[in-house]
């Protein structure tokens, strides 16, 4: 008699906080910063997508610094193309990989001239063929220039994610498919900029500011850092 195969065990999400503590971290981050907004620097959806390829491995100050002039010479995919590989890697060479950065950037221009009219596509599935674009780019992309509730998982948000037990995940796909199921919906259009704020500026890799966070008291984090200014000296009071 054949043996009835067994079913693969259903892998199981990890455990996140819950609708209503989801709820009340996403108000109080909406709360903090009402009017959220990426830190780059752009013109149009063009150079926001050159902006955002342009920030892996480099700060956003690092960008800006580097586009400021780029984007006031070359805003389109037409001018850029002018620019040339060349011209593109002059002004982009404090930012790391600028050599790789500067080809991707004249071949995705290039592919947007070719295949969209030289208009940046507003689907992930069109994104993602460009040259130096992947999955977080795009969500990027889509969400600021264009309002899509989508949330790019980048090592910020996936530090807030974990630490705070918000959205649980070994990976940054994981990380980004709980956020994508347990935001509200009245959250979700702000969400990637509430928690990549949070994490730059409060929940930091090292120290987490814990002590002037507005979830601390939501948050599963158990080695809460102390105020480092309510630290008192064990060796007493200095002497005159």
């Amino acid at each position: 008699m054949a043996k009835t195969p067994l079913r693969a065990k259903k892998k199981r999400r990890p455990a996140t906080l819950g609708p209503e503590k989801t709820a009340q971290i996403f108000a109080a981050l909406a709360e903090d910063r009402p009017a959220p907004e990426t830190e780059l620097n752009y013109h149009n959806p063009y150079t926001l997508v050159v902006a955002v390829a342009l920030s892996a491995q480099a700060t956003d100050v690092g960008v800006n610094k580097a586009t400021e002039k780029l984007f006031s010479i070359a805003d389109t995919p037409q001018k850029m193309l002018a620019l040339g590989e060349a011209g593109v890697a002059d002004h982009i060479k404090t930012i790391g990989l600028w050599r790789n950065k500067a080809k991707n950037v004249v071949a995705l221009s290039q592919m947007l001239i070719d295949e969209f009219g030289g208009e940046v596509p507003q689907t992930r599935d069109e994104l993602v063929r460009l040259p130096g674009v992947g999955r977080k780019t795009a969500n990027v992309v889509l969400n600021e220039a264009f309002g899509h509730e989508t949330i790019a998982v980048d090592t910020h948000i996936f530090r807030v994610s974990n630490r705070t037990g918000l959205a649980p995940g070994k990976t940054p796909d994981e990380v980004e498919d709980q956020l994508e199921r347990v935001t509200p919906p009245e959250f979700k259009k702000g969400a990637h900029h509430w928690l990549i704020l949070h994490g730059r500026y409060t929940c930091v890799a090292r120290k987490p500011k814990c002590w002037d966070c507005v979830i601390a008291d939501l948050c599963r984090f158990r080695d809460k850092t102390p105020d480092p200014a309510k630290k008192t000296s064990s060796l007493g009071p200095k002497g005159p």
